[in-house]
């Protein structure tokens, strides 16, 4: 399967074309900026499409990070993800950017648990917690700094994730000492890919999850008042 993926979730703009068979990794690119999306996105594409020799319909699903993340970054991929599928005729579908920082690491040892935090400001961070086997522990949610920061001293754990050290600079002096710590801006595309190659056909559509509502809220005294 050829999967083409995109991230524009959070702190970089990312994208990837990966032949899950014997052909591997076929053109990758990550530019790290916290926002400009828009306008590099689609460059970084055609050129990696040019770099692996292949035409849009070549390309059998299209993966995009879903978020939690940047409100406009999120609508920069998946605008993209929705809008090469449909002129391609081919199927997309979205991966939560907190799965997608979890799973190289769960991929490499599933038996310790991992936190996935994201930065989301104000002392707060989107959250998700991972057991052995990647089992579900706490579903991803906006959550306050200190409740990571508890998550993280009750037992030895990997923590990941743009707030990573944020959570980790936090804990107290008796609590464990994590596993590893892994603060990277943004999760690692090829790991985005290989998550959208095995999704079932059909499931996971490319839908934002925002966990929160925007900042920017419309004023209701500066609406115009509608006519009869």
């Amino acid at each position: 399967m050829r999967v083409l993926a995109i991230d524009t979730a959070l702190g970089a703009c990312s994208a990837c074309v990966l032949d899950t068979g014997l052909l591997g990794l076929l053109a990758s690119a990550s530019l790290p900026m916290a926002r400009g999306h828009a306008e590099a996105l689609m460059p970084l594409i055609a050129d990696l499409m040019r770099h692996a020799e292949l035409a849009f319909t070549d390309i059998d699903r299209i993966v995009v990070t879903t978020g939690p993340g940047s409100f406009t970054g999120l609508r920069v991929g998946i605008a993209a993800a929705r809008g090469i599928a449909l002129a391609a005729d081919k199927p997309a579908v979205g991966v939560s950017t907190l799965s997608a920082y979890a799973a190289p690491h769960l991929a490499d040892d599933d038996t310790s648990p991992v936190i996935a935090a994201i930065d989301a400001r104000h002392d707060h961070v989107y959250l998700q917690v991972f057991g052995p086997a990647g089992r579900i522990v706490i579903a991803p949610r906006l959550a306050p700094l200190g409740e990571a920061v508890r998550t993280a001293s009750e037992t030895p754990s990997r923590i990941v994730g743009s707030a990573a050290q944020a959570v980790a600079d936090h804990l107290p002096k008796a609590a464990p000492t994590p596993l590893r710590i892994d603060a990277r801006d943004a999760p690692d595309i090829v790991w985005v890919a290989r998550m959208g190659a095995v999704l079932p056909e059909g499931q996971s559509p490319p839908k934002p999850q925002y966990l929160r509502a925007p900042d920017a809220q419309p004023q209701n005294a500066a609406q115009l008042p509608r006519r009869s």
